[in-house]
């Protein structure tokens, strides 16, 4: 086992606690990863899932002494940092964590975003009593050596703030995440009817957002694992969610396909959709998939406690 990927919350926008959620999970996003032997922990995302990992953490690495770890925010919507208050290591002395994501808005840095949850306003606990000793690093599309034979790759995708997709390359293994993203769109192609119809920026449009979408698929072309974003049904994007920021099902596992994806899992599940409905859908998906290419990707739905080794 090089990389071993564990989901902690699985849910997009908000969570979704109930008995129609209970086999795939109701807590927002984040993933725990562990790096070789030693199980060196990263972790992705502090959506309400965090507080559960928080607890396995306790349990498994404070007896090995002060928890030291890195978390990856792919960007601050809420549902990606709301368990940060929660994480039970930064109430502990000897704690040394580091904060890395994406800034949206350059009035606002990373640290006044996610630790400006520890409010008296919002939570009965302040940002300067914690124990922990927490640092704040700001990324951009870069290139990042993490040591220990980890090498970190960011892309951005196609949210609207700024999101940016992780690739973890370790001893040959490639992990990738792709959200929360939707494929990028001719911003230009309007009916020719249309008064400010110009043939001419809607073809150079179908080529910038062909680059882009060709972009985001360079990123995680032959990946061991790719875990990406896929809230709603093609029928359900096309019919009034364009530009909220997600993904389908149909053009994740076509991106997939196409990049010579080993393994995909579909992620963020829309809150309003329960496990019966989750269970149909990909039980659909993968007959037409079956039907339609001799694809060997291996395909999967994202669920709370579930890990996945690479």
């Amino acid at each position: 086992m090089a990389i071993r990927v564990t989901f902690w919350g699985v849910r997009g926008s908000i969570p979704t606690p109930g008995p129609t959620t209970v086999k795939y999970g109701g807590n927002t996003a984040c993933l725990e990863l562990r790096f070789g032997p030693e199980e060196k922990l990263i972790i992705i995302d502090a959506g309400s899932g965090i507080r559960e990992l928080a607890g396995a953490i306790l349990a498994k690495d404070l007896k090995k002494g002060p928890i030291n770890t890195k978390i990856f925010l792919t960007h601050t919507h809420w549902d990606h940092i709301m368990g940060f208050p929660f994480f039970t290591p930064i109430y502990i002395k000897g704690t040394n964590l580091t904060v890395y994501g994406p800034v949206s808005f350059e009035e606002d840095s990373l640290d006044s975003v996610v630790g400006g949850q520890l409010q008296y306003k919002y939570f009965p606990v302040n940002m300067g009593e914690l124990q922990a000793e927490i640092h704040y690093e700001r990324l951009k599309e870069q290139e990042i050596d993490l040591g220990d034979g980890i090498k970190l790759t960011t892309k951005y995708l196609n949210h609207p703030i700024t999101v940016l997709g992780y690739k973890f390359e370790y001893q040959g293994k490639i992990f990738c995440t792709a959200y929360d993203h939707e494929p990028f769109r001719n911003i230009f192609e309007v009916s020719p009817t249309d008064p400010s119809y110009d043939e001419v920026a809607i073809r150079e449009g179908a080529l910038a957002a062909k680059e882009e979408n060709d972009k985001v698929a360079d990123f995680f072309a032959g990946a061991d694992l790719l875990v990406h974003d896929s809230q709603y049904t093609q029928k359900e994007y096309l019919k009034d969610k364009i530009g909220w920021g997600h993904s389908s099902f149909e053009w994740a596992i076509t991106s997939a396909i196409k990049a010579k994806v080993k393994h995909l899992v579909l992620f963020h599940h829309e809150p309003l959709r329960g496990d019966a409905e989750l269970e149909k859908l990909y039980c659909n998906l993968v007959n037409q998939m079956r039907a339609k290419t001799r694809t060997r990707l291996t395909l999967s739905l994202a669920r709370e406690g579930a890990s996945i080794e690479v």
